[in-house]
């Protein structure tokens, strides 16, 4: 009874992986863990119903019911998560008419977890089911294996493959080799039919030699095909904004709607913009929210290998990584490949400190691992290149590193090892400065810039506009009185210029004399004439 009862649940699993629109596969070692696991095996040892032993089936399991429905007193738990997953054209006729077997698929159903929702995507990293689908080599893996054991000592099968973030089933087998040819050594037994694994001597001297060569064992690298398949799907120029989607991403800043009008055709082009105009207006606020517009995440590969170079690409620092579901299932089938992570679609703001080793590849020399350039880092996003004139590097310098890439939108990167590689050049680069854009570049390059864009001052309503919204997040009260005696003291008698973020500063100053002095949080002419007295001293 129960290899009859295997087989029509094997049977059942491949039916499952055949209709999964998420392109997950169950390979035949993935189906024999399934089927030989202890929870199942504990369900087999039960005694079948009398429904179960009859050889005729009575007329209420004639009747074709959901799996829940057959389960409900035995496995009511898991019946009502049989049915979230499986469609039903899945479920053979065997299984809606014994309840044995009903119980048994339903047990499996929990040990799998949830699987990936069949919603179209533009890109999906698919998690690969055989080496050569994930663009490695068995030795290139190895090198990982190894280097981690020197680091880590002894640790299981399935423990390496978390780490370097490939499936088991790929990993399990390049283990066992390095068992066979002396390199690793077998410590102990686990779970499923995993070894806890320990390096040897003879492992630890080669590991040595590798790490000297490279120390990297973080998640495996993912090859340049795949990433450059992968930002052509995801690519800035394929998306458009809509007027109302501008408006929500500005939704916290008080914005001119006719330089909101200005943007959103800039952002539509996908190239690149000049933000000009005085300091304090907001410029860089305006580049930063650009990219919320788009509302959309893309994915990226945490490290990329080319060519024996690992460069590493996901950057905690800048990139915004977007917390998955957690699965504490036995098996995971959400198809994911570990390898890359799925982020907010970047905004990386470099300023005054940007050099041109910045916009090239950068080898550590202690550890052979490279490190992707600002502009591959924002692929798919927005880069912002703020107080644009005023970096160590000559103006003439960054715009000739860019002046053929902003034209063609792809760059040419150089690798240690000498190979040079195309990469895509694919985000909105924002140029963003308080100087005026004729004086800094030629005409050659502003017409690779197609819209210069100027942030303007805030005009008087939109001075008080901007006090009246700060005053609360302050813990102030607006008050008409002295906000008028601010401006027409300080600002109107003086021929002093508004600028946007000057509510917010003097605002600050006011509120810092408050605490100073042990009053009320409170607006008055006073403490504004104390706080424009600090403020505007040397300005």
């Amino acid at each position: 009874m129960a290899n009859q009862q295997f087989a029509n649940l094997r049977a059942i699993l491949s039916a499952r992986a055949a209709g999964d629109d998420s392109g997950t596969v169950l390979s035949n070692d993935t189906l024999d863990k399934i089927l030989n696991s202890s929870a199942l095996n504990a369900i087999l040892k039960k005694e079948p119903s009398a429904a179960t032993d009859s050889s005729e089936p009575s007329s209420d399991s004639q009747k074709p019911a959901d799996i829940s429905d057959s389960t409900e007193e035995t496995v009511a738990s898991d019946a009502d998560s049989a049915t979230a997953w499986m469609p039903k054209r899945h479920v053979p006729e065997s299984v809606l008419t014994n309840t044995h077997l009903s119980a048994l698929f339903n047990r499996v159903q929990s040990l799998l977890g949830p699987q990936q929702s069949a919603e179209a995507k533009d890109f999906f990293p698919k998690v690969p089911e055989r080496l050569e689908e994930s663009g490695l080599t068995a030795d290139e893996v190895e090198r990982l294996i190894l280097k981690f054991l020197l680091q880590k000592g002894t640790t299981s099968g399935r423990a390496i493959a978390q780490q370097i973030r490939l499936p088991f089933n790929i990993v399990d087998p390049i283990v066992k080799n390095l068992k066979y040819d002396q390199l690793l050594t077998f410590v102990n037994t686990v779970e499923m039919g995993d070894y806890e694994y320990a390096i040897t001597d003879q492992g630890r001297e080669r590991a040595r030699r590798f790490s000297e060569e490279c120390t990297y064992y973080g998640a495996a690298p993912v090859s340049l095909r795949d990433y450059l398949k992968a930002m052509e799907h995801q690519s800035i120029a394929k998306q458009t904004v809509s007027e109302s989607d501008l408006r929500d991403a500005f939704a916290d800043l008080l914005i001119n709607p006719n330089l909101l009008d200005q943007l959103g055709p800039a952002i539509n082009s996908g190239r690149g913009m000049f933000l000009f105009g005085a300091p304090g207006n907001g410029k860089t606020s305006i580049a930063e929210r650009i990219t919320r517009c788009f509302g959309s995440t893309i994915w990226i590969p945490r490290a990329l290998g080319v060519d024996g170079d690992i460069i590493r690409l996901y950057d905690p620092g800048i990139h915004e990584e977007v917390a998955e579901e957690q699965n504490n299932a036995l098996f995971d089938l959400s198809g994911t490949d570990p390898r890359w992570v799925r982020i907010i679609r970047p905004t990386v703001v470099a300023g005054g400190e940007l050099t041109m080793s910045e916009l090239e590849v950068c080898q550590n020399q202690q550890t052979k691992v490279c490190e992707a350039p600002l502009q591959l880092k924002s692929n798919c996003g927005t880069l912002v290149i703020d107080d644009f004139g005023r970096q160590r590097m000559p103006v003439a310098e960054l715009l000739n590193r860019w002046i053929v890439p902003l034209e063609k939108r792809y760059d040419f990167l150089n690798l240690p090892s000498g190979k040079k590689i195309q990469v895509p050049f694919d985000q909105l680069i924002i140029f963003s400065t308080n100087l005026e854009p004729k004086n800094l570049v030629d005409g050659a390059f502003l017409r690779r810039i197609p819209y210069k864009i100027q942030v303007p001052d805030p005009t008087d309503e939109e001075f008080r506009e901007i006090i009246r919204r700060l005053s609360p997040k302050m813990g102030f009260q607006y008050d008409d009185e002295a906000v008028d005696h601010l401006i027409e003291t300080h600002y109107r008698k003086v021929d002093r210029p508004f600028r946007s973020c000057q509510p917010r500063d003097l605002l600050l100053q006011v509120k810092n004399y408050c605490t100073y002095k042990s009053l009320q949080r409170k607006m008055t002419p006073a403490a504004f004439d104390f706080a424009v007295a600090n403020y505007f001293s040397v300005m």
